[in-house]
């Protein structure tokens, strides 16, 4: 699926439904409010390489060593925008002479018109080490030998993802960005397709290599949200969703005149799964909570060959809304006459 057919459908899609309403009996909506928020996680990006037999397989796991990373949020109307980054002065984000140096930068945006979450994202990561070096390494000593390093292996990924919440009565934005607040425990099956561009890079022995995959996917999760609390002001709700997808991957190497050499064009059926349980606190002005989730993707490359993507996190952020600025309003308000979708 190339990115102007995944645009032409995400704006189709919305434009059918963006009338489809939000029950406002049973969702407290926060839409005329700023809200920001700080959020702290613990990021850990892992590709799992598994070659050999079922019985005695052997796993290579490759992670990046910044372990903590901050962002910040920003919330108006049906737009959610976060920045990322990872402080090199926080724990687990500065042990560089034995796992080399990591960076992590991650954007990301949410639309939310109607019963739609529209997810866009860019992100970059470079420099990973193998995790796992006492399974392949058994006289490798922790906290004496370094890792083994791949400071050149660079990874940018592009992708987004477009969900629809089944029932009306329902709010995933409670739970994603906390912008409303479910007033009475509901759950939903939330059906959605994701896409993502990620082009990998790296440098070894001299030779420059370059890997482009293309992946997509079709997924189907359910949502609950349990509201507790003699005011209500208390939620935890977990979810889990699988997927089904494609991925189809060029690879090749550079040559020192920008030649491509050796390349190879290869085709996989991806498996996906995620889950995540999220608690919080809310009050009309203030917020907390915490997060805990987990994404899981896994293809076959050849026999008794597999690659899994692994990101699992734990998440604590506090926040506060207040009035919008009445500049910030007064564009707002002239932006969505000309894209009534906003």
């Amino acid at each position: 699926m190339s990115p102007k057919s995944v645009a032409i459908f995400i704006f189709s899609t919305v434009t059918m439904l963006v009338k489809a309403q939000i029950d406002t009996t049973k969702i407290k909506s926060y839409t005329d409010q700023v809200m920001v928020r700080v959020n702290l996680d613990t990021n850990v990006e892992k590709y799992v390489f598994t070659e050999g037999p079922e019985d005695k397989p052997l796993e290579t796991i490759l992670s990046i060593n910044n372990k903590t990373r901050a962002s910040f949020s920003i919330d108006y109307r049906i737009i959610s925008a976060t920045v990322s980054f990872t402080p090199s002065f926080l724990p687990g984000n500065n042990d560089n002479e034995l796992k080399g140096n990591s960076s992590y930068a991650d954007f990301r945006f949410r639309f939310f018109p109607k019963r739609f979450i529209q997810t866009v994202y860019y992100k970059n990561v470079k420099g990973f080490y193998i995790e796992n070096m006492k399974d392949l390494f058994p006289d490798w000593k922790e906290g004496k030998d370094p890792y083994l390093q791949f400071p050149d292996l660079r990874i940018q990924s592009f992708g987004g993802s477009t969900a629809y919440v089944m029932k009306k009565d329902f709010s995933l934005k409670s739970i994603y960005t906390q912008g409303e607040w479910q007033k009475e425990s509901r759950g939903s099956w939330v059906p959605f397709v994701d896409y993502d561009l990620s082009v990998f890079r790296d440098i070894l022995n001299g030779q420059k290599s370059k890997e482009t995959q293309y992946s997509f996917g079709a997924n189907m999760g359910y949502f609950y949200n349990w509201v507790l609390g003699a005011k209500k002001r208390v939620n935890i709700a977990p979810n889990v969703s699988l997927g089904l997808g494609g991925m189809f991957s060029s690879s090749w190497d550079i040559g020192n005149d920008g030649t491509k050499l050796n390349k190879e064009n290869t085709q996989y059926l991806t498996l996906r799964f995620a889950t995540g349980l999220h608690i919080g606190y809310n009050t009309d002005r203030f917020l907390f909570g915490g997060k805990f989730n987990v994404n899981a993707y896994a293809y076959n490359e050849k026999d008794n060959q597999s690659v899994q993507n692994n990101n699992l996190y734990g998440l604590l952020y506090i926040g506060y809304r207040f009035p919008p600025p009445k500049v910030v309003q007064r564009n707002y308000d002239k932006i969505q006459k000309k894209i009534p979708v906003l």
